[in-house]
């Protein structure tokens, strides 16, 4: 089940405080065939090693951020820069 919509109504990124979109399903796709690959890396540095089920982006879409057991996971360091995925 995905994020309830009064919740994403009112999340924001942690730190730009830019609203949040779910992630549509063709770019999600995309990413996870990115970590799949071994290409894709938090803000923090570590590999993002599991696809995703799910995730909210920013409106800029700058940030990624995954949603995990239905709760989205707003800390910094679990953000995802678009900026390391080609044509995203």
């Amino acid at each position: 089940m995905p994020v309830d919509g009064k919740l994403l109504e009112i999340l924001c990124c942690p730190v730009s405080k830019t609203p949040l979109i779910r992630l549509p399903a063709s770019r999600l796709k995309k990413l996870n065939e990115a970590i799949s690959a071994g290409e894709v890396q938090y803000v923090k540095g570590d590999a993002v090693d599991q696809p995703l089920r799910e995730a909210l982006i920013t409106e800029d879409s700058r940030v990624i951020y995954p949603v995990v057991d239905e709760i989205p996971i707003l800390l910094e360091e679990r953000g995802i820069g678009t900026t390391q995925l080609d044509n995203f």
